[in-house]
């Protein structure tokens, strides 16, 4: 029983940790959202955290039946969700430029900042198409003697474990803005702006050359 909860905590944390890649989300999320106060940071990360957990849950109990019914393919949705990733990138990289002092928070501030938390900032940048669709396949593979609920234990705290790491990820990214300082936090803004909208177009190119190769495969 032990070695079936460690292997299903193993097989998720691997398949999807260097997809969701935390560090990497953190820093992106920085530089959408620069000069966000310690509060404001605390609230969007675990906004961030339990919107990945419900997304990931969902991808991988009923992801597939939801695709299979609304007769949705996995290269599809990776074409879907590159414009998407492709579009916030090309719109942050024509963004001004933010004021070199931090903004004093507002209401409004703090109401933009939480409408970003599920769209754009979970779901595509932190949780996108890749993560799902490697979440869809993990679900579709279940063991050979059946769902067991040591194998539900194992999934629940697989996803703890990952949306743990979001979560202090996306929390201390303030220190690097500290550390980059003004000039140097509007330069990864615009160099990681420039990641997700290449980010978004490899997505595009690869659910394109699957959905010409399965014309090819058909004629």
């Amino acid at each position: 029983m032990l070695n079936e909860f460690t292997k299903t905590v193993l097989v998720i944390v691997a398949g999807l940790f260097p997809i969701i890649n935390p560090p990497a989300t953190a820093l992106i999320v920085l530089s959408m959202i620069p000069h966000a106060t310690e509060a404001e940071r605390s609230e969007i990360a675990r906004r961030i955290s339990i919107n990945s957990f419900a997304i990931l849950l969902a991808s991988l109990s009923v992801g597939a039946y939801v695709l299979s019914f609304f007769g949705i393919s996995i290269p599809v949705l990776r074409v879907a969700g590159g414009i998407i990733i492709a579009m916030a990138g090309w719109n942050l990289l024509q963004a001004p430029d933010e004021q070199d002092a931090e903004p004093t928070p507002t209401p409004n501030r703090s109401a933009s900042i939480r409408a970003k938390s599920f769209y754009p900032l979970t779901l595509p940048i932190t949780v996108g198409p890749g993560a799902i669709a490697v979440a869809i396949a993990l679900g579709t593979g279940s063991p050979r003697e059946g769902l067991l609920p040591v194998h539900l234990i194992g999934v629940g705290v697989a996803l703890v474990i990952l949306c743990a790491s979001i979560f202090v990820c996306v929390r201390f990214s303030g220190h690097l803005e500290r550390l980059l300082g003004t000039v140097g936090t509007q330069v990864a803004m615009r160099l990681f702006a420039f990641v997700i909208f290449c980010i978004g177009v490899q997505i595009l190119w690869l659910g394109l050359s699957e959905l010409l190769d399965s014309l090819h495969f058909k004629s």
